[in-house]
């Protein structure tokens, strides 16, 4: 399959229709064409972009499609979701060009019709420099209109953290990413891994927040290259390493990684330990149990084993048996937009009750595997408070034997630290949105 544009549909479809990982099917549709690195660039720019702002593109095209988009068949409705993207964020593509491909591909998958109707709607949008597609005198629709996201997730950041700090989060949601890596001290120097990946050609920038963290501005993608399949390096964010970091490690401890899968966190446990002592990670999920294992191997930590376990169903073989705990606990998932912009429009708001009622459980049991004096980090990839401050308080009044030692990473402007100790990280064009918390068991 050489059309870029038909494989950016494909993707976008088993996103939106049949709830596929943005990630996972785009590198799999990427690896069966026979696109130019160029080409895949472009699919890979369309469709994070469509799906990123498919609430502002939808807004449009309902001003132009009178009966509305829903009653569009599916094909279709895509190509021009991503002709309006191309057409109002991408400067390199000609719009003539944009609408012009978008005819014949309706043309070659669909009908004549379907071809004219596109068309007429897109050249519509062409002429049209006046219309408003909002309320301007309403902030929630300016909002959505703006960055592109429902009422329900604008009015929830509102709510939890007032207008201007929510408006920051959206900003931050939309960034597009960099590829982060962390550095394996365990095989070379951070010098070392610098000096590697500016000599295979790489333009990089030091790290945010995390001082084993290499930013990758430019450069091939990073998990062909022979310093990732040799392990001296891991694809992380920012963010997500600064957990390891908050579980005062140290060589020849016991931890439990009760929520582990695909193990970025669990060999950064072990590469902090030194490949020392012993890790059990456990994912509930048999199947992808294969992805720590592949990591692990990867790396080569030998400290660490893998097993099945459900981290809502209380073990007692493991009561107070770990220095260390770790739960990074499912959760709605708010924090990493900008990397997986489909859950803008997957999670509903009213799943969040579920939700929290799990990651209690989680919280509940990992309790009870703690030693005394031993730490336990819970931490999530949400900003959404029901699932982070408001568990940590629930979990302090329930549990007087703990208590929340504060942590710090540093005077950043995305890092909130509360009062009680713990730790909001805002998204930024650097980190995802994160939190963070560090208990003690007395």
């Amino acid at each position: 399959m050489n059309n870029s544009r038909l494989v950016a549909i494909i993707v976008i479809e088993k996103v939106l229709n049949e709830n596929a990982y943005s990630n996972i099917v785009l590198g799999l549709e990427l690896n069966k064409s026979e696109l130019s690195d160029k080409d895949k660039a472009l699919v890979t720019e369309i469709v994070y972009g469509t799906l990123k702002y498919k609430y502002t593109i939808d807004k449009i095209l309902c001003n132009f499609i009178k009966k509305g988009i829903d009653k569009l068949d599916s094909f279709v409705l895509n190509i021009l979701r991503i002709s309006v993207y191309q057409i109002r964020f991408l400067d390199k593509v000609p719009s003539f060009a944009v609408v012009n491909e978008a005819v014949n591909l309706t043309k070659k998958k669909s009908n004549i019709g379907a071809s004219k109707l596109v068309n007429g709607v897109l050249r519509s949008y062409l002429r049209d420099n006046t219309t408003k597609y909002y309320n301007e005198k309403d902030n929630i629709e300016r909002l959505c209109f703006e960055y592109s996201f429902t009422k329900a997730l604008v009015k929830l950041f509102i709510k939890q953290y007032g207008p201007e700090i929510a408006e920051k989060i959206l900003v931050g949601l939309n960034y597009k990413p960099d590829v982060t890596v962390r550095v394996n001290t365990l095989k070379l120097s951070y010098k070392e891994i610098w000096e590697k990946l500016i000599q295979n050609g790489y333009n990089i920038e030091e790290g945010y927040a995390c001082p084993d963290a290499i930013r990758i501005i430019k450069g091939k993608n990073i998990e062909n290259n022979l310093l990732f399949n040799e392990g001296k390096i891991t694809v992380q964010d920012e963010s997500a390493m600064l957990t390891a970091h908050s579980m005062n490690l140290t060589p020849n401890l016991y931890v439990l990684d009760l929520c582990s899968a695909p193990g970025g966190k669990t060999t950064h446990i072990a590469e902090i330990m030194e490949n020392t002592g012993h890790i059990s990670a456990f994912d509930v999920h048999k199947n992808k149990l294969s992805l720590i294992k592949e990591n692990l191997k990867r790396i080569g930590i030998t400290n660490t084993t893998c097993d099945v376990r459900d981290a809502t169903i209380y073990d007692p073989n493991l009561f107070e048996c770990a220095d260390r705990v770790l739960i990074d606990v499912p959760c709605s998932g708010l924090g990493i937009i900008r990397k997986k912009p489909e859950i803008k429009w997957s999670k509903h708001i009213k799943d969040v009750e579920t939700i929290v009622g799990v990651q209690r459980k989680i919280m509940e049991n990992a309790s009870k595997y703690v030693k005394k004096g031993g730490v336990l980090v819970y931490s999530t990839c949400t900003l959404n408070k029901e699932e982070n401050e408001k568990n940590i308080e629930w979990f302090i009044e329930t549990h007087p034997d703990f208590k929340i030692e504060p942590v710090f990473y540093g005077e950043l402007d995305n890092i909130n630290y509360n009062d009680r100790g713990y730790v909001t990280i805002f998204p930024n064009e650097y980190m995802d949105g994160f939190f963070i918390t560090k208990i003690i068991k007395s």
